[in-house]
């Protein structure tokens, strides 16, 4: 009998499992490759905890699979003793469905263990779960959410002692305890729980969170100087960001705040959306519908677990137009620092941190103001041990971390992408440049023209099923062994291949250390400083690619960018045009 077949075939014959997960397995029975799917094997647990569509079976995300990685995290603190248990977990969840079910079930399996738990009272930004963290002094915090997948998904986010997701070493004991542990028959029941241990949070957190938020204004008096004028549009995209988004808006001074009243109410179906994610546009078409209605030029949506944040704004022809996570992380940069600067209140040792995935305008702007800028990999938790770092040593003034995913961290309060400060930032910024008779748009090309035309790119391709990853594997490992010789019509001078941590150069073949943790990335890099990398998500059945291509125009670096492409498709023989995003 197959490992499948076997797994299958235990759920149907345990006590353990309820009737209604069974009907379903049974109504899959004539669907092998379904069963396949779901029953094959466990839900890794990553350094970013579980993400899988929702659904009965092993591979799944459901009440079953919840309760078993709880309870590897339940035994690694039993570990610890005591104090830690005293210090608890706190636990939130985001707007989608089955979150609250789920939730509820973790805050069971801990309290079992006798571990303290701190139940949110409702759905919360993922930002402030990580502030919550750190406000409480836990040893741990678990988040439900699946940020911005389509609907079927849901996830749980695994987030340490600092607020910020755990190590490597910390992710593979708690895989380990996972393992080790028998879902059907090893984790405590429901009736195991002991209420008195699980503490409801709520509003008492929310305004200590939103006043950490609050101080984290560049210039306090930017919008209310320009709140005549001044209109936004907010959309939460039916999640979280609901809740605290028009608050803050308002506590800086925001008169005009204009909110998509279709997509406020949390709502874990997304209507209307195929995915709601701030990167899309078509995530959008509500929130230009009222900008048009009220003449807003800017427009503001946060996704479900609200950590990323995307925005439109209207250009000097009236239309509205995406601002990119690459291209809003530059604009926070520049100002950021001049609005500092401006005040003479810029540090003299200021730093900065961005991803490797990043746009490198990030670099031109950094060196401009005589700011350090670090680069990590991708993942918050790698921002995290920058500031980490500095704060063992006490030195260095933390100015803004971010990555081209539309995520963004300002402040010490937290250990993870945060849209509520960004979203306050963003119409501090607007406000700014509208004293300045300017627009966003207007911002972004005096940037183009300070600093040069980046373009930014990224493509993905998934590879669902029970062999998706084995196809990305094999993608990557043809990359690793047939290095690109050119890319854009350039030669590749160097590969860094951060899985084996080496750098080489490809005319020489001299190798150096990445100085980076090991992670399945590839990165190249042309004769011009052109850059394409190649990454596997960690919570998505895909591999990403990324193009970075810079020119002395905005056609030569579009020019560049679609030419690495078609380079990058060729070299892993894809079809012309498989890389659209």
């Amino acid at each position: 009998m197959k490992i499948y077949e076997e797994n299958l075939k235990m759920w149907l014959q345990s006590d353990t499992i309820d009737e209604v997960s069974k009907a379903e397995l049974r109504a899959l029975s004539s669907n092998e490759d379904e069963l396949k799917l779901r029953f094959s094997s466990y839900m890794e647990f990553g350094t970013g905890g579980l993400r899988a569509r929702m659904g009965a079976g092993t591979n799944m995300m459901n009440l079953y699979t919840v309760a078993h990685a709880t309870e590897g995290v339940a035994k690694l603190i039993d570990t610890l003793g005591d104090e830690a248990k005293e210090r608890g977990v706190i636990i939130g969840r985001d707007s989608r469905n089955n979150s609250e079910a789920f939730a509820r079930r973790a805050a069971e399996v801990l309290s079992a263990h006798g571990i303290k738990v701190y139940l949110f009272d409702g759905i919360r930004p993922t930002p402030e779960l990580s502030f919550g963290v750190r406000r409480l002094g836990c040893i741990a915090g678990i988040n439900i959410t699946a940020s911005h997948n389509p609907s079927a998904y849901n996830g749980y986010k695994l987030y340490w002692e600092d607020g910020s997701q755990p190590t490597k070493e910390d992710a593979d004991r708690v895989s380990a305890y996972i393992a080790a542990t028998d879902l059907l028959n090893d984790v405590p029941a429901s009736a195991q729980a002991r209420e008195e241990l699980i503490v409801s949070v709520g509003a008492e957190l929310d305004e200590e969170f939103l006043k950490c938020v609050e101080r984290e204004a560049v210039y306090p008096d930017a919008v209310r100087r320009a709140s005549d004028s001044l209109k936004v549009v907010y959309t939460p995209l039916f999640g979280a960001g609901a809740r605290h988004v028009p608050e803050i808006m308002k506590r800086i001074g925001l008169r005009h705040i204009y909110t998509v009243d279709e997509q406020m109410k949390p709502d874990g179906n997304f209507p209307g959306l195929a995915k709601p994610n701030p990167e899309y546009p078509a995530s959008f078409e509500l929130g230009i519908k009222l900008a048009e209605e009220v003449g807003s030029d800017l427009i503001i949506a946060t996704d479900p677990d609200a950590d990323r944040v995307g925005v439109m704004a209207r250009d000097k022809d009236g239309v509205f137009r995406c601002i990119t996570g690459n291209q809003m992380g530059s604009l926070l940069l520049d100002y950021i620092f001049s609005a500092l600067s401006e005040q003479n209140k810029l540090p003299s040792d200021a730093y900065a941190v961005k991803t490797i995935v990043t746009s490198e305008m990030a670099s031109a702007i950094c060196e401009s103001f005589g700011v350090k800028l670090y680069n990590v990999l991708t993942g918050f938790k790698f921002i995290a041990e920058v500031i980490r770092r500095h704060e063992e040593s006490g030195e260095g003034k933390f100015m803004l971390g971010y990555e081209e995913s539309y995520g963004y961290m300002k402040g010490l309060y937290a250990r993870d992408k945060d849209s509520v400060v960004a979203s306050m930032l963003i119409c501090e910024m607007a406000a700014y440049y509208s004293l300045k008779s300017m627009t966003l748009i207007d911002a972004l090309d005096a940037l183009y023209e300070k600093y040069g035309f980046y373009t930014e790119e990224s493509a993905e391709i998934y590879k669902e099923g029970a062999d998706g990853a084995e196809q990305i594997a094999a993608m990557m490992e043809q990359l690793r062994k047939n290095v690109p010789s050119e890319l854009g019509g350039e030669s590749v001078v160097s590969m860094r291949d951060y899985l084996s941590g080496v750098i080489r150069n490809i005319k020489t073949g001299a190798e150096e250390g990445t100085g980076l943790p090991k992670s399945n990335v590839l990165y190249f890099e042309t004769e011009s400083g052109n850059v394409v990398v190649a990454r596997p998500s960690g919570t998505e059945p895909k591999i990403k690619f990324y193009i970075l291509a810079r020119g002395n125009t905005l056609t030569e670096s579009q020019n560049a960018s679609l030419s690495c492409k078609s380079s990058l498709e060729s070299a892993l023989g894809l079809e012309r045009g498989s890389l659209r995003k």
